[in-house]
């Protein structure tokens, strides 16, 4: 069932079979997402010699093993998704980094926030972010965390923040923990169960 996002106009709705079409859409009208990642790169069942990453993505979302909300615009179309799922479904960037000095244990990871490029700075990620954590709490809840960048006081280029920014993070919430690149941060926050 599709949930109301609070940004006027956009709604959103798990990725799995029933939406997988929509999301091949908006990702085949993107290029391929990043060069065709097919937002693959942090799953864990990814593997550099993987060439097929579109039939790799379907087979995890068909069999349950890939998570997002998906963001609908008004006119039907997907226009992005926040990808959310276990520490066992999602590495993390910056892990030797993180490894070095890891937080406590997380239920949930967030990795990739995708917005159509006709469609940024419209509050899409931010509807994505906040429906994956009603999925989230949907499904129980737990401890979330995510590898984020700063962008406060420096020009970054949104093609790199395929993590959001720890400042929309933080306006949901999430509190830092501890730097791991230069401009990357951990972030957590505990959902209640919904």
């Amino acid at each position: 069932m599709p949930d109301r996002a609070r940004r006027p106009g956009y709604t959103t709705r798990p990725l799995c079979a029933a939406t997988w079409d929509a999301f091949a859409e908006l990702v085949e009208r993107n290029n391929g997402v990043y060069g065709g990642c097919w937002c693959v790169a942090f799953q864990c069942a990814y593997r550099r010699d993987i060439s097929d990453h579109r039939g790799l993505k379907e087979q995890l979302v068909r069999a349950g093993q890939a998570h997002a909300a998906l963001v609908f615009g008004a006119d039907g179309l997907a226009q992005g998704w926040c990808q959310y799922g276990s520490p066992a479904e999602l590495r993390l960037r910056h892990r030797a980094q993180y490894c070095k000095d890891p937080p406590p244990s997380a239920d949930w990871r967030i990795t990739c926030i995708f917005v159509d490029k006709r469609h940024r700075g419209q509050g899409i990620a931010r509807a994505g972010l906040e429906g994956a954590l009603r999925l989230i709490a949907a499904a129980g809840g737990g401890l979330v965390e995510a590898i984020s960048e700063t962008t406060s006081g420096r020009d970054a280029q949104s093609r790199f923040l395929f993590s959001a920014t720890v400042e929309l993070f933080e306006q949901l919430g999430f509190v830092r923990g501890r730097q791991v690149g230069k401009h990357a941060w951990i972030v957590s926050r505990r959902i209640e169960p919904g």
